[in-house]
């Protein structure tokens, strides 16, 4: 049972409003130790929740393919008479251009994007880390956010924007999940009166943290890596069954992909199909002791480009903020990177005509181009093919494939667009394309290599790509461990697991010294109170008493009903737990006004419990309260299934229809109150005071003196405040402003 929560409902809703959209706030998310009751029923959630990631992975590639063969038909339709494609002799119009109109694309899934959620925006990476940590923005894991999320990112990627799918598909894994975890739809107004135990907060983050690490397994097919990005980016709360049960909800995404891809390939009995994300097997290449140092280098590299990839998209996301708010103004940025991500590709092809015989590389699509018959573009298989195929090509294809000229214009013109379109209001991925970057660079790292030094024993090309992939993931997101996993288990390469490791720690230590990872700078930008994996440093000089609210409000054993009502309609109160204590000091007791006139700090009353804004709301709704003080008994009583029913949109205060003879009922709150929530005295310290927020998943703390009476309020809002910052090999302690609203419940 959770003891911060009541006995009756473990369950706690907060808000505060990120600065990316002022007109819905962010609630936080109870984060209680779990009910023994449940603990039972909540082993099996993994089976269901893991086989729909990958069901949806694979009508999401099925409409993909359908969006970018219309789109192809018009290219044909517009362009056949300019180029030919083939053998000698051979012009067949059906494999024209594989080129897609942004333009297009992009108009359509804006509309449905801004018409129903602003959420589905961007990876969904950084707002399921915020939601694992204890913070919710609306709408985050409804049912409307993925249909969105899956409707545009296949008219994103399709679109062809610098983007990925793969942050999109952890978001629609972690949605898929939460609505498992609650047995009804809420959109659809459909309860199936299904895992009914499931139903609080601590669950349903349990089950988030399974959906994204499914989505992680079937984008790449690493069900490993799928439970240690969740560990490492994701869940802040772990515990030994959610381990294994993660990684069950892993292996059994995978599983259900396979089984999906084989039958979509005509050959069902063949279950060895990798993720739906593949970059092909690396067979047969190794790398010598002397080009470790060498790696070294290119991790340094990797490092300082993801610290550019980041401050550039930083000044850019500040500039959305400030200037691009209105929804057809996102429109119009979408379809300007559109258009110059479309232009780009043809002026890399016209400036850059790197033709090669067609029958020098083993190629199932070769694009002509401007080249002569029997020739192929390998700079059009790069532009011009999906971003996996174009890793595909870079990692894989033969040496000499790829001019210096190629690859040196390549890397740049994608690396800018990547940076520019992270951030736009379509739904997009930033793993595919830091890895197609990275690749890029890497190969013309290796190219150049064997250019200058002939004579040297050099590894395969391809080689170098897969450490410059790694370098500059890992320098933009800052991952490691996970990271590790993923590519391993991608691209089936187990001989390079050691340089892969040491490429991105390094790649994480030179980024560092400049700014934090992309996926934190967006937290950062949103005002979220998202709380780090260790206190400042510089908190074990400050106290408990420092950062605490003295105005707290407080409510008596046995409360008035019309000053219940109040207080939730209070605009200036939009607190979510209110200390229960004994005799209720006001501003014109004599206790009060006497601490003042001594100058001592104002008490409230002894503590003798804590209560929630969601159970007071339903108390009300419920009419559980009668004439006199004390209350007579109440022939109506509440049970956990109201309050699971009422979860997780517990109706507003301005729905509660209370009349004037009802004010004056009163409510006696002790049998609903937690009695036994975690307290802490006055002259603890801030250090102490963030562990045990992070540690325990707790939302507020209440702060008492020696003699047991309230005398403050700490929010995880009020730790959050307080962040170490480090840039250049500096730190020091600094305080952030977290964005409040008047439905801010604190």
């Amino acid at each position: 049972m959770s003891t911060e929560n009541s006995p009756l409902l473990s369950n706690e809703t907060a808000s505060i409003q990120p600065q990316v959209n002022r007109r819905r706030p962010v609630r936080e998310v109870s984060n209680g130790s779990r009910s023994t009751e449940n603990e039972s029923t909540s082993q099996s959630f993994t089976c269901t929740t893991s086989v729909s990631p990958g069901s949806l992975q694979k009508i999401s590639s099925q409409y993909e393919q359908l969006g970018r063969g219309v789109n192809r038909l018009w290219a044909i339709s517009y362009r056949a008479k300019f180029w030919k494609i083939g053998e000698p002799g051979e012009k067949p119009l059906d494999q024209s251009l594989d080129y897609d109109t942004p333009e297009n694309t992009l108009y359509f899934k804006e509309q449905k994007s801004y018409t129903a959620e602003h959420v589905a925006a961007g990876s969904g990476i950084p707002q399921i880390k915020c939601y694992l940590n204890g913070v919710l923005v609306p709408h985050v894991v409804r049912m409307k956010t993925l249909l969105c999320k899956v409707i545009g990112v296949i008219f994103s990627v399709a679109g062809g924007l610098a983007v990925g799918k793969e942050g999109p598909m952890i978001h629609a894994g972690a949605v898929v999940a939460a609505g498992v975890s609650q047995g009804r739809s809420k959109t659809f107004n459909k309860d199936f009166r299904l895992f009914q135990y499931f139903r609080e907060d601590h669950e349903k983050r349990d089950f988030v943290s399974g959906g994204a690490a499914a989505g992680v397994s079937a984008a790449f097919g690493a069900p490993v890596g799928g439970v240690l990005f969740s560990l490492e980016e994701g869940a802040s709360f772990w515990n030994q069954s959610l381990t294994w049960r993660m990684f069950f909800a892993s292996m059994v995404s995978t599983f259900t992909l396979n089984v999906l891809l084989s039958i979509f390939r005509g050959t069902p009995l063949d279950l060895s199909n990798p993720g739906l994300i593949n970059f092909g097997s690396f067979e047969g290449q190794t790398y010598l002791s002397y080009e470790i140092p060498i790696f070294f280098l290119m991790a340094i590299a990797g490092g300082l480009f993801g610290a550019l990839f980041n401050a550039i998209n930083h000044h850019l996301s500040l500039f959305r903020l400030k200037y691009v708010k209105k929804n057809w103004v996102r429109v119009v940025e979408s379809l300007i990177v559109a258009t110059l991500s479309a232009t780009s590709a043809f002026g890399l092809i016209y400036f850059c005509q790197d033709c090669k015989p067609i029958g020098a590389a083993n190629i199932t699509r070769p694009l002509q181009f401007f080249c002569e018959d029997g020739e192929y573009s390998a700079m059009g298989t790069l532009v011009f093919s999906t971003p996996e195929e174009s890793i595909k090509s870079i990692f894989h294809m033969p040496e000499g494939s790829f001019n210096v000229s190629t690859l040196g214009s390549f890397a740049p013109i994608y690396f800018l667009l990547a940076t520019w379109t992270y951030g736009l209001y379509v739904p997009s991925g930033l793993f595919v394309p830091c890895i197609l970057t990275g690749a890029a660079w890497g190969r013309l790292f290796g190219v150049s290599l064997r250019s200058l030094f002939p004579k040297g024993t050099w590894g395969h090309p391809g080689s170098y790509a897969l450490i410059g992939a790694a370098a500059t993931l890992g320098g933009v997101v800052r991952m490691t461990i996970s990271l590790t996993v993923i590519l391993m288990e991608a691209t089936g390469n187990i001989s390079f697991g050691i340089p892969i490791m040491i490429v991105l720690m390094i790649a994480k230590w030179v980024g560092d010294f400049f700014n934090e990872g992309l996926y934190d700078i967006h937290i950062k930008l949103q005002g979220v109170p998202l709380l780090g994996w260790e206190a400042p440093v510089m908190a074990v000089e400050m106290y408990v008493s420092d950062i605490m609210s003295t105005k707290v409000v407080c409510f008596n054993t046995v409360e008035k009903v019309g000053r219940v009502v109040d207080v939730l309609k209070d605009r200036n109160s939009n607190h979510n737990g209110f200390p229960v204590v004994d005799h209720l000091h006001t501003n014109h007791d004599e206790d009060s006004s006497l601490a003042r006139e001594l100058g001592k700090r104002e008490t409230f009353g002894t503590f003798r419990g804590l209560i929630l804004r969601s159970q007071l709301i339903v108390l009300l709704k419920s009419k559980m309260f009668s004439e006199g003080n004390p209350p007579a008994a109440t022939k109506q009583s509440l049970r956990l299934k109201d309050f699971r029913d009422a979860y997780p949109r517990f109706p507003h205060i301005r729905n509660v229809s209370i009349s004037r003879k009802e004010r004056e009922c009163y409510m006696d709150l002790r049998p609903f109150m937690n009695p036994c929530p975690y307290t802490l005295n006055e002259g603890s310290s801030l250090s102490r005071t963030f562990k045990l927020f992070r540690a325990l998943g707790l939302r507020h703390i209440v702060v008492v003196d020696e003699n047991n009476e309230v005398v403050g309020m700490v929010t995880r809002k009020d730790i959050a405040r307080y962040r170490m910052w480090s840039h250049r090999g500096q730190m020091g302690l600094e305080e952030v402003h977290i964005l409040q609203s008047h439905s801010l419940h604190t």
